[in-house]
């Protein structure tokens, strides 16, 4: 059947990007659709339980269909097909699916999803690097695609990374990605370079690495950050992120490492923030995966005593750094989220706010969470399926979902964040 050519008619989006269809009883996965369309598809692979294609021809477009600026493959920009205010509600779609079939959580209203301009976006993100070039892997693949033609790096940001490169020379050859990691204003900009197996980074010249666009370079060697030249961590400040707000002091501020996790998108960041600052409740906030403190900076700034745990040895050195203003107020712990949750008492938490992985908390995680009968949980997601799978052991264990929003944070891409609110339920 590989190969086949089917004509289809598309019903609704799913997880990862494809669109649902079907033929003669059976379930299909179709790219490059839209829901509504009817499309002829080429089989791609056959399975027991689904068939996945790839749109080769549209008979019956949408009116929301556009032609994409990118191959949509190419780091992962399988809705670049599909017009932005669509592609919103897409998402919106996916996400309350998922609540309904996997949490058995039916929503009262459509998903409100915060829009992000489409160009531009990305304060961080890792580009492959083969033959001294720099891209996104197509999808499925290792095969380099042109990162700047999806335009989630700004412009100067693919153009100091190529600049990099030609002065790497043969070095290059040894870096197997770079993590690109940069502030709002794009006035800084650090690149860590992460070895192929068996090399070794670390003697690269200094006097060559800074060139134009390029204020950071960092790599790992022996097992350690080591800082090749100029200043390895970018800074941004309340005004950065979030612009003129009442929620927060001006200067607070987050500096991190490139190789430290931060969320990505340079116009929603500190929108995100502040949603999570307005539904946090009480003074004693338990922060979990906390990063370089994004959400514990905040509540710290506001006058809550917070507990951030981090288990990344990079990330807490950041977070530490970051912690230091508001020592009184932090308290910072490098601990599996698993191992800290073992040591806190019931009822010591009148907050906690957890941003997990793609892979969503463990279950012994959530388990640990429910025994904490903490009133309010904040659960910010990357992955509607693990936020659903989570959600229902959570309102088993006597939550309920109070409210839920996502945030556009990757457009064009089928990734989308969600913030949802869980509180307890009065016995």
């Amino acid at each position: 059947m590989s190969d086949q050519r089917l004509t289809l008619t598309v019903e609704r989006p799913v997880a990862g990007g494809r669109m649902l269809a079907r033929h003669d009883g059976r379930v299909v996965l179709v790219s490059g659709a839209i829901p509504g369309e009817t499309v002829v598809a080429r089989v791609e692979s056959v399975s027991k339980k689904v068939i996945l294609a790839a749109t080769v021809d549209v008979v019956d477009a949408s009116p929301d269909r556009r032609t994409p600026h990118c191959d949509p493959a190419c780091g992962g920009s399988l809705y670049a097909h599909i017009t932005i205010e669509r592609q919103r509600r897409l998402k919106a779609e996916v996400v309350a699916d998922a609540l309904r079939r996997i949490g058995r959580v039916a929503l009262d209203a459509p998903v409100a999803v915060a829009a992000s301009p489409e160009r531009g976006y990305r304060l961080r993100g890792r580009l492959h690097i083969q033959r001294r070039r720099a891209g996104f892997f197509l999808e499925r693949s290792h095969r380099l695609c042109d990162a700047g033609r999806t335009a989630q790096f700004r412009d100067d940001a693919m153009t100091a990374v190529a600049r990099f490169l030609a002065v790497l020379g043969d070095e290059a050859d040894g870096c197997e990605s770079i993590l690109v990691g940069e502030n709002v204003a794009a006035s800084e900009r650090v690149l860590h370079l992460e070895p192929g197996e068996g090399r070794d980074l670390g003697q690269l010249p200094a006097s060559a690495l800074l060139v134009d666009g390029v204020t950071g370079v960092t790599t790992v060697a022996r097992g350690r950050m080591v800082l090749l030249a100029g200043d390895g961590r970018v800074t941004d400040t309340t005004r950065d992120l979030c612009g003129d707000t009442d929620l927060l002091p001006a200067d607070a501020a987050w500096t991190r490492t490139a190789a430290s996790f931060f969320q990505g998108n340079r116009y929603l960041t500190g929108a995100l923030l502040q949603q999570v600052l307005r539904h946090v409740r009480g003074t004693r906030v338990l922060d979990l995966y906390a990063g370089v403190g994004l959400f514990s900076i905040g509540m710290a700034a506001r006058g809550a005593r917070v507990t951030a745990v981090e288990g990344d040895e990079v990330g807490v050195a950041d977070l530490d750094r970051n912690s230091a203003r508001w020592a009184a107020r932090i308290t910072t712990r490098q601990s599996s989220v698993e191992a800290a949750l073992m040591t806190m008492p019931a009822g010591r938490f009148d907050t906690v706010v957890i941003d997990p992985p793609r892979t969503g908390a463990s279950p012994e995680a959530v388990a640990a969470l429910v025994t904490l009968k903490t009133p309010r949980l904040l659960y910010v997601s990357c992955d509607p399926a693990t936020l659903a799978r989570d959600a229902a052991l959570l309102i088993t264990g006597g939550y309920r979902l109070s409210s839920l929003e996502a945030f556009d944070l990757f457009p064009n891409t089928a990734h989308v964040e969600t913030l949802a609110v869980f509180d307890l339920a009065r016995t």
